[in-house]
């Protein structure tokens, strides 16, 4: 699919995305560039697939830096910040999209450390950029921070997510919470909530990938799984100003799932 390059709807904005060089992250890297911003594309440890979306930025007349960083170390997450800024000036927007899952029985889980690897990337990575981010951001009066959780936060009912649920439901209410200290400073403060997505994980799960991808589709209303570029259009939206009465919400995007484990909040 081909797309005009410059100005767009994030036009002159300088963004980070974390987790960028792969699945959602690679998607709204290359969707905020499209449309005008400078992107930071955070990467763990393959810098050769952040490279290429830093040169697939490049090639629709935007600019773009490959930073590396393990957003579960504290010190890694502020010097990503500050290497963000270092690169273009400022940070108007920050997407807390890195992630994994490590599918387990929680009562059953032998490796402690799958429960704290999660909290560490999907909680405090998440809380740690966004207040360093939001430093920058309260002292220009503007910022934009989308955090990308998941329908398992929510309570959908798949098996052997009960760590990863609770780590992305966490982030639900650390979104409401930085709505509310950012919000005076004009710093809007958003979760997206994606179900099946055919990403690299899910495809990484080889021959269970088309049974789980069916199963999932089954339970939508509209009977299929998504896309990474849906979602990004959707963070690209909350990114853009077009977004500026939205604050503290919590925005699913699932095909419309009906397997929640209670209709409770």
């Amino acid at each position: 699919m081909a797309y005009s390059a410059m100005p767009g709807m994030v036009a002159g904005r300088i963004a980070l995305v974390t987790g960028g060089s792969r699945g959602i992250g690679r998607a709204t890297a290359l969707a905020l560039g499209r449309e005008g911003a400078k992107v930071a594309v955070n990467y763990s440890k393959n810098r050769s697939a952040a490279d290429e979306v830093v040169a697939e930025i490049r090639s629709l007349g935007g600019d773009a830096v490959a930073l590396q960083a393990n957003v579960g170390d504290r010190a890694q997450v502020k010097h990503m910040v500050e290497e963000t800024v270092s690169a273009f000036g400022k940070i108007d927007i920050l997407v807390n999209n890195a992630g994994f899952v490590y599918r387990v029985d929680a009562m059953n889980m032998e490796d402690e450390n799958q429960f704290e690897e999660m909290m560490d990337v999907h909680m405090r990575g998440t809380f740690y950029a966004s207040k360093d981010a939001g430093k920058h951001m309260v002292g220009q009066k503007y910022g934009r921070i989308i955090n990308v959780s998941s329908v398992s936060g929510i309570g959908t009912a798949s098996a052997n997510t009960t760590p990863y649920a609770i780590s992305k439901g966490g982030l639900i209410i650390m979104t409401k919470r930085f709505a509310q200290e950012l919000g005076p400073y004009g710093v809007t403060v958003n979760a997206v909530a994606p179900g099946f997505i055919r990403t690299d994980f899910t495809l990484s799960l080889g021959k269970e990938y088309e049974v789980k991808a069916e199963a999932a589709a089954g339970l939508t209303a509209l009977r299929r799984i998504g896309m990474p570029e849906e979602v990004a259009e959707l963070i690209l939206f909350l990114a853009s100003d077009s977004a500026s009465f939205i604050t503290g919400q919590t925005i699913t995007i699932d095909g419309g799932r009906r397997d929640t484990l209670s209709m409770s909040a």
